[in-house]
């Protein structure tokens, strides 16, 4: 990560970070542990989708108009 972010970057990850801690809350331990679950299932998603871009069963670029 970049030690140069701006001062909105620094403000949106610490709005986020409080309100991921409300959703729990406020137990950091169960925070933490949402936000690992959390990436390893976006880590699962974006796994399974290269590996249908690779054979094929998915277009490897979308349109802007496919995206949205």
């Amino acid at each position: 990560m970049s030690d140069a972010s701006s001062p909105s970057d620094s403000s949106r990850y610490e709005q986020a970070c409080d309100q991921a801690i409300a959703m729990c809350d406020g137990n950091l331990r169960s925070t933490i542990k949402a936000l690992i679950m959390a990436n390893e299932y976006l880590e699962n998603e974006l796994m399974e989708l290269q590996a249908a871009v690779a054979c094929g069963c998915a277009p490897a670029e979308l349109s802007a108009s496919d995206a949205a």
